[in-house]
């Protein structure tokens, strides 16, 4: 089992960065593949990025080529850099884990581990 913590929100403006954090408690957290999700209101919680333990990541098309996902397994932590920020980029976001197995992880019954959320607004 794996507790996962989420940091780094915060109030920003249109064109600015953010770097979120996702600290995990227990063993074994370069063994899971990490997701970062995030749900506005009133919206579904949507794909952001995922990486695998291999280091492969993937994007969704509304945040390619301007976020990075990364993770640090010595720290077990996973992080975000959030670059050209956009209002449309505001949310609640969170990370997920999910043992790894085959496949590419998207979609947010894949994962198994949840963190509480960190606020992210952008104003225009």
């Amino acid at each position: 089992q794996v507790q996962l913590v989420e940091s780094g929100g915060g109030l920003v403006q249109a064109g600015d960065s953010l770097r979120l954090s996702c600290t995990a408690s227990g063993r074994s957290f370069a063994r899971y593949a990490m997701g970062w999700f995030r749900q506005a209101p009133g919206k579904e919680r949507a794909f952001v990025a995922t990486i695998g333990t291999s280091g492969g990541s993937s994007y969704a098309t509304t945040v390619k080529g301007r976020f990075t996902i990364s993770r640090d397994n010595a720290k077990n932590t996973l992080y975000l850099q959030m670059n050209s920020l956009k209002p449309e980029d505001t949310a609640v976001y969170y990370c997920a884990a999910v043992w790894d197995h085959a496949g590419v992880f998207i979609q947010t019954f894949q994962y198994d581990y949840w963190g509480q959320g960190t606020q992210v607004t952008v104003s225009s």
